[in-house]
């Protein structure tokens, strides 16, 4: 499968954080952010920034001289015995508190074998999940999750995935044209959230990010009642800004 690979800014950011681990890491009894400042290259405020984002993730720790050392969770997700289980877990611990930052559901979804997979969620009371009437691995034309996918793709992977998947009229915002629906893949910015207004099922919402890890293609995305359609764009952006610790744990 070809990919069409543009880095976004989480990407920039879960790059820039796997060297300030990797420094970390070489200095096992500690080190400071000067040092860290030092080798890595990176600027005051970008390593702040960095650093609070890791100590949150339980990636990296302050000790009592201020200095940084690896986490727990790292060390965690870097046993290969209970890897598999550890990125679930961590995952979802990050999924629940995007959840609740940026006040929706919130999904992790692959392109795995050319099928749109939704491998994990986070929903709520308050925060309900998208009912899905039509299996997504279908309707990848209609929702945010299957664009946002497929615009990772290169052309000929996107045509062998429409050529397999009938475009289904889910609701009367649902695009059938495979060419009106190919051209707007190509023009959508990689670093601009792709929108599903009602396009998938009438009184939803949604918006996914790219989270592309190596040559694996996934994506995060949020859904919302339309009754709160007018918070989905700056939920999306919230999205976007938070991905990076996705990324991370993927990468590690």
């Amino acid at each position: 499968m070809a990919l069409k690979h543009e880095p976004t800014a989480p990407y920039h950011s879960a790059q820039d954080a796997l060297r300030v681990l990797e420094t970390v890491a070489r200095h096992s009894t500690g080190v400071t952010d000067t040092l860290i400042s030092r080798e890595t290259g990176l600027g005051t405020e970008r390593l702040t920034t960095l650093l609070r984002m890791l100590r949150r993730e339980g990636f990296v720790e302050q000790v009592a001289d201020g200095a940084y050392v690896s986490g727990a969770a790292l060390a965690r997700l870097g046993s290969a015995q209970d890897r598999e289980e550890a990125l679930r877990e961590k995952l979802q611990h990050t999924l629940d508190r995007l959840r609740d930052s940026v006040g929706a559901a919130v999904y992790i979804s692959r392109y795995v074998d050319g099928e749109v997979r939704v491998t994990q969620y986070a929903d709520g009371p308050a925060t309900p999940v998208v009912n899905e009437w039509v299996d997504f691995r279908f309707s990848a034309h209609a929702t945010a999750i299957g664009k946002s996918l497929l615009g990772q793709l290169d052309h000929n992977a996107r045509r062998d995935h429409l050529s397999r998947h009938k475009m289904a009229r889910l609701t009367s915002r649902t695009i059938t044209s495979d060419k009106l629906l190919l051209s707007r893949l190509e023009a959508q910015p990689p670093t601009v959230p792709v929108l599903d207004l009602q396009e998938y099922a009438v009184g939803t919402v949604c918006a996914a990010v790219p989270i592309t890890a190596g040559s694996a293609v996934g994506c995060l995305a949020l859904s919302l009642p339309v009754e709160h359609a007018h918070r989905l764009r700056q939920a999306a952006d919230a999205l976007n800004r938070s991905a990076a610790p996705v990324l991370l744990s993927l990468a590690i």
